[in-house]
C-alpha cells in the first residue's frame, strides 16, 4: 500500500517538502495522545540520536549496554564522558547517581537492541524518576516498540517527566528503512531546543507522505505483532531443544548462542555457507561475538534456519 502510493506521488519530488510536516506531526501526536508540540521529526533515529549528542557534549552520560552502538559513537565524537552499566547490573534497588554521579543522561534502548528483551515497569520508571530528581535526561530507544505484543510505551509519563525523551522509527514496522524517518516525543520546551540543530527540509517529501499513511494501517501493524509472535514462540521452543541459548526477545529479532563455544565465530561462518547472514556482535560493548543476532522472518525462513541449526548441532 504505502509503496503502491508513494509511486503514485512520485512527482512530488520535484517541490519543496513541507519544513514543518505539520500533517505528519498531528498524525504521530494523535497516535501517541499528546499534541503535535510534543513531536519532532528526523531523518532517521539517528539524526535525533546526533543532535542530543551534540547538546551533551563533553557532559558524562550513562548507557546501558548491551545496545545500540550509535549512542556510543556519537557521545565521544562530541566528547562526552561515557559510562557503561550492563542491564543485568540493574536492580530496582540501584542507586544509579551514587554510583556514577554528575551523570547528565542515560540512554537505554527498550525494547533493547541487540537482544529483544524489555525491562521491567519498576526498573525502568525508578530510573526516569532518578533521573529527573537529579536533573538528568532520560533517552528511552523505543525503535522497536511496534513490535511489542502488548504495544507498550513510556510516552504517557512525557508531561510528567519534562527531561525525558522517547525515540520512534518509522522504519521498522513499515519497513521504510531507506525513506529515513524517526521522530521524538518530549516536552515542548525540549522540541524546541533539539529543532533549533536541525536544518530546513530534514526530512523529505515521499518520507512524510509514507509517514502520514501509517493512521490507516493498525490492522497490519496488528498482524504483524500476532505473527512475529507466534513464529517466536514456534522458533525459541526447537532452539532450546535443540540445546542453543537465546535472549528472552519480546520483539522480531533475538540473540543466539551454541553454549559450547565462547565464540560464536564458527557457527557465523556456517550459517554464511547455508545462506544465512546473521549479524555478528563483535561491536556491541560486552557481547564481543559471544553471541549472534537473527531475526523472525516469515515461517519458511524460519524453518530453513532451523534446519541449518539443526544440521550444526548434528555435526558439533
Amino acid at each position: 500500500m504505502i509503496k503502491e502510493k508513494l509511486i503514485s506521488n512520485i512527482n512530488s519530488i520535484e517541490h519543496y517538502p513541507d519544513p514543518g510536516a505539520k500533517r505528519l506531526r498531528e498524525t504521530l501526536a494523535t497516535k501517541n495522545n499528546v499534541s503535535s508540540n510534543n513531536i519532532i521529526l528526523t531523518n532517521g533515529a539517528a539524526e535525533l540520536i546526533h543532535i542530543i549528542g551534540y547538546q551533551l557534549q563533553k557532559q558524562r552520560v550513562l548507557i546501558l549496554e548491551p545496545t545500540f552502538s550509535e549512542y556510543y559513537t556519537t557521545c565521544t565524537t562530541f566528547g562526552c564522558q561515557v559510562e557503561q552499566l550492563l542491564y543485568e547490573e540493574l536492580h530496582t534497588n540501584i542507586e544509579i547517581f551514587n554510583r556514577f554521579p554528575n551523570v547528565k543522561a542515560i540512554f537505554i534502548c527498550n525494547p533493547s537492541n541487540p537482544s529483544g528483551e524489555i525491562l521491567t515497569n519498576e526498573q525502568l520508571e525508578l530510573l526516569i524518576q532518578e533521573a529527573e530528581k537529579n536533573d538528568a535526561y532520560i533517552i528511552i530507544d523505543e525503535a522497536f516498540y511496534d513490535f511489542l505484543e502488548d504495544g507498550f510505551s513510556y510516552v504517557h509519563l512525557i508531561h510528567r517527566y519534562p527531561n525525558m525523551i522517547i525515540l520512534r522509527s518509522l522504519t521498522k514496522m513499515y519497513g521504510l528503512a531507506g525513506l529515513r524517518i524517526g521522530y521524538g516525543i518530549m516536552s515542548p520546551k525540549l522540541v524546541c531546543q533539539l529543532s533549533l540543530f536541525l536544518p530546513h527540509w530534514n526530512v523529505n517529501s515521499l518520507a512524510i507522505l509514507a509517514g502520514e499513511m501509517i493512521e490507516d494501517l493498525d490492522d497490519f501493524v496488528q498482524h504483524t505483532r500476532a505473527y512475529v509472535k507466534k513464529e517466536r514462540e514456534f522458533v525459541f521452543s526447537k532452539l532450546s531443544q535443540l540445546g542453543f541459548e537465546h535472549s528472552n526477545s519480546k520483539v522480531n529479532y533475538f540473540l543466539l548462542r551454541d553454549p559450547q563455544y565462547e565464540d560464536q565465530k564458527e557457527l557465523l561462518q556456517f550459517c554464511m555457507e547455508k545462506g544465512i547472514v546473521p549479524r555478528h556482535t563483535y561491536n556491541f560493548n560486552t557481547l564481543e561475538g559471544k553471541w549472534l543476532r537473527f531475526a523472525i522472518k516469515k515461517k519458511e525462513e524460519n524453518q530453513m534456519l532451523l534446519g541449518a541449526l539443526t544440521e550444526w548441532k548434528r555435526h558439533n
